[in-house]
C-alpha cells in the first residue's frame, strides 16, 4: 500500500519530477508526493510521514479523495490512497527522489505523466466524490481503467 498527495497552493500542485533514483518505476515521470506504508501505519500516518520526508512540509489540511488500484505485469498490485492537501507549514526542501516544483494545474497535462494519473487528476479537478479507480498496465501502457467498477475508455 502507498499514499500519493497533490499539495495545492495558488492554483498549483506540488509535483515531483522523478529523476534521481536509479531503479524507479516512475523514472522520468511527474507525480505527486508520497510513498509506501511502514508497519502499523494508517493511511494518514503514511501520508503525513511521506510528505514531510519528501518535502519538509507538515500538512495541516488534507482530504482522502480516492483509492487507486494499480496492476502491472511483472510488478504486481499496488493499492494507493490518493489525497489532496490545501494547508501546510514549513519550508520546502530538496528531495532525494526527484525535483519538486509548483506547477500551475492547467499546465500539468503537458507533463510526462502516467496515462492513469491523467484520469485521477481529471477526477480531482472535477471535485468527484470519493472514488475507486483500477488501472491495469502492460509494461508502461494503460490497457484497462475501471471507475467505481465501470469500464472507462482508455485513450
Amino acid at each position: 500500500m502507498t499514499t500519493l498527495c497533490y499539495i495545492e497552493k495558488d492554483g498549483c500542485y506540488l509535483m515531483m519530477h522523478r529523476i534521481r533514483k536509479e531503479k524507479d518505476v516512475n523514472k522520468g515521470k511527474w507525480i505527486g508526493v508520497g510513498g509506501h506504508f511502514e508497519t502499523g501505519e494508517s493511511p494518514e500516518d503514511c501520508l503525513l510521514r511521506e510528505v514531510h520526508e519528501e518535502t519538509g512540509l507538515s500538512l495541516t489540511s488534507y482530504r482522502f479523495r480516492g483509492l487507486v488500484t494499480f496492476t502491472q505485469e511483472g510488478y504486481g498490485t499496488e493499492y494507493m490512497c490518493l489525497y489532496t492537501a490545501d494547508g501546510f507549514e514549513g519550508e520546502l526542501q530538496q528531495c532525494r527522489e526527484g525535483d519538486l516544483k509548483w506547477i500551475p494545474k492547467e499546465e500539468i497535462k503537458d507533463l510526462n505523466l502516467w496515462t492513469g494519473d491523467r484520469i485521477f487528476l481529471k477526477l480531482l479537478a472535477e471535485e468527484a466524490p470519493f472514488f475507486s479507480l483500477k488501472l491495469t498496465y502492460v509494461k508502461d501502457e494503460l490497457k484497462v481503467a475501471c471507475l467505481d467498477g465501470n469500464m472507462l475508455e482508455v485513450e
